[in-house]
């Protein structure tokens, strides 16, 4: 399959990056395009109006972040411009001129004006065009969706889909918006066939779902409520779409979406201190943070973290961290692997001292256990994998909730086990049964239920005899989250009965 040989190369990238390299490249086409033609608009008026937009932003934003003492992001304000910039009417003279400025500082100023407990509610590019036709009367007029652009505009866009892993939530989006605008068409008599044509080609549609829409400071934080939420925005952009003589725009399509994954979603970021650092494996780290007010949260969700820092590679400021502790803990704490060239975020953090703080948000994830306490479990971890499951067994210690768990631990060797202590808690406390299995075999260090070899699906089934009436966890790297999934599939495991959770920032 196609993700096969891609997923090596996006997951080198963070999404943010990947993002911002994808809009870069359709600007760079729309330029060429233009140059020769196929596209009517001037290549100087886009340059000069996409180099505008991204200075502007960039500055805006680091004036706002200096106003306010927040951590600096430049990807997000740059991302900011360059969508602005394939959204907007190219005209950078007069009047345009000060609607292209007005645009980037509104579109700043909603990320920080805007806000609960340090968080957007609203993408600001979306706040940018629709406040702008409200009040200088200038509206976007979503030029990048153009016929010429669409393959361009689809192949990034499934990259973007891949790296965030949010296939249901456009799905949602895209089915919701073509039945609306179906049902638009039947009720208004007008034709169908043209109607989904624009739809799918002039409105808008695939670049917002694919780089708005996804937006994870804007979007919700499960499942389910990204399904709702992509439904939602898909019915109000339907290009018939409307209240009374007003008809919806994409910007307000994804603005009231927004709202809604504002109002079900988790509130707020939390600067955490760090209070703690030390070494759980050979080339693993445990870091303990210390957050300003309590968290509430689930074994097995994770968070963004943000570490500004010098000389930052293509990797970026932020990255997906589950958290290792419980929530009956009272610090947050996350494990986290390093490798001899680890990126300039992983050094930045092993450098991080006692006292120093890290911007933390978007608490979010499905990878939890389930309500029914009855249901018998298997917990399967590659590597740093283990962190989700450290949070859900510590948590099952301290609430002494009794649950039938199966631990299945995949290391390199012995002395890559993290959390052993804990495990060893959980089986003499309720009976948690672990199999470590090390891939390079040699001493066990005394690790009681080690074997040597390498996961696979028959394995697993010689391992726990009683897989197929257990819910099925797996945790680690991408490949190994893959291959392992389709070989349970192979030997007669049911692809409802397995839960994956998917780490991508491995270096």
């Amino acid at each position: 399959m196609w993700f096969k040989w891609i997923d090596p190369i996006i997951n080198k990238l963070t999404m943010y990056r990947l993002l911002m390299y994808y809009l870069i490249g359709l600007l760079l086409v729309a330029i060429g395009f233009s140059s020769v033609g196929i596209i009517h608009l001037s290549a100087i008026d886009i340059i000069i109006s996409s180099v505008l937009l991204v200075t502007a932003c960039y500055v805006i934003n680091k004036v706002f972040s200096y106003i306010f003492s927040t951590p600096v992001n430049p990807e997000s304000s740059i991302i900011t411009g360059l969508i602005l910039a394939l959204i907007m009417p190219p005209n950078p003279t007069g009047y345009g001129l000060l609607f292209v400025l007005a645009a980037a500082g509104l579109g700043m100023a909603s990320k920080y004006l805007i806000t609960y407990r340090n968080k957007h509610i609203f993408n600001p590019a979306a706040v940018a065009v629709f406040l702008t036709a409200i009040g200088p009367h200038q509206s976007a007029d979503w030029w990048v969706a153009t016929g010429s652009l669409f393959p361009f505009i689809l192949l990034g866009g499934l990259l973007i889909i891949r790296k965030v892993r949010r296939e249901s939530m456009l799905v949602s989006f895209l089915l919701a918006s073509t039945i609306a605008t179906a049902l638009f068409s039947i009720q208004g008599g007008s034709s169908l066939g043209l109607n989904l044509k624009n739809m799918l080609l002039s409105s808008g549609l695939l670049f917002l779902g694919f780089v708005m829409l996804t937006e994870p400071f804007t979007s919700p934080d499960t499942k389910v409520k990204r399904i709702i939420y992509g439904a939602l925005v898909g019915i109000i952009m339907a290009p018939q779409f409307h209240v009374g003589h007003y008809y919806s725009t994409p910007e307000a399509a994804l603005l009231i979406g927004n709202l809604f994954a504002f109002i079900v979603s988790s509130k707020g970021s939390l600067m955490p201190v760090l209070r703690q650092k030390y070494r759980i494996t050979k080339d693993s780290a445990e870091f303990v943070y210390a957050p300003e007010r309590a968290l509430s949260y689930l074994p097995g969700q994770y968070m963004e973290f943000t570490l500004p820092h010098t000389k930052m590679d293509s990797r970026g400021a932020r990255r997906y961290f589950t958290l290792s502790s419980s929530p009956t803990e009272a610090n947050l704490s996350i494990g986290v692997r390093f490798y001899d060239e680890s990126s300039s975020y992983k050094i930045a953090l092993a450098d991080s001292e006692r006292g120093d703080m890290i911007a933390a948000s978007r608490l979010e994830g499905d990878f939890t256990m389930p309500s029914d306490k009855s249901k018998k479990l298997l917990f399967v971890a590659g590597g740093i994998g283990i962190t989700p499951f450290r949070s859900m067994i510590k948590y099952l210690i301290d609430t002494r909730e009794k649950r039938d768990v199966v631990l299945v631990y995949a290391a390199r060797s012995a002395d890559q086990i993290a959390y052993k202590e804990v495990f060893e808690q959980a089986e003499a406390q309720f009976g948690l049964r672990v199999h470590y299995v090390l891939s390079n075999g040699g001493n066990n260090n005394g690790l009681k239920g080690a074997v040597k070899g390498r996961l696979s699906g028959r394995g697993l089934k010689r391992l726990v005899p009683d897989i197929n009436s257990r819910k099925i966890y797996i945790s680690g790297p991408p490949n190994l989250i893959e291959d392992l999934k389709q070989s349970l599939v192979d030997n007669g495991v049911s692809r409802a009965n397995i839960k994956v959770d998917f780490f991508s920032g491995y270096s």
